[in-house]
């Protein structure tokens, strides 16, 4: 299990250490059990420019009313024209699109590619 993660880790760490990825810390328990607070997590910045968000993918956002606040979400549904319903694994503790409703594409800024716990 550990040798998996290593495999999969290092590629992704690598691409943090030259600018391609960012590294973001998870604050609130919107995702728990997959992210809890205090995670950090690296996201694929580019990962949308090359194609669109999908189901189940677990996405950095922005807040469609607070622009400096960002949201890390479970992508639940992609409409055709881009825009996308987020979701946190937590109900009880997420602020998510079933209080804000469909994201534009353009909110979605990349996809979490690794969680460094």
């Amino acid at each position: 299990m550990v040798h998996g993660f290593v495999a999969r880790a290092l590629p992704e760490l690598a691409l943090w250490a030259v600018g391609r990825r960012a590294r973001f810390r998870v604050h609130g328990d919107s995702m728990s059990p997959a992210l809890a607070p205090g995670d950090q997590i690296l996201v694929d910045l580019g990962a949308y420019r090359r194609a669109r968000p999908r189901p189940g993918e677990v996405v950095l956002a922005r807040h469609p009313y607070r622009r400096d606040v960002r949201l890390v979400k479970r992508v639940a549904s992609v409409a055709a024209d881009g825009g996308c319903e987020l979701a946190g694994d937590n109900p009880d503790a997420s602020t998510d699109s079933r209080g804000f409703g469909a994201l534009p594409g353009e909110l979605v800024l990349g996809r979490v590619v690794l969680r460094l716990g």
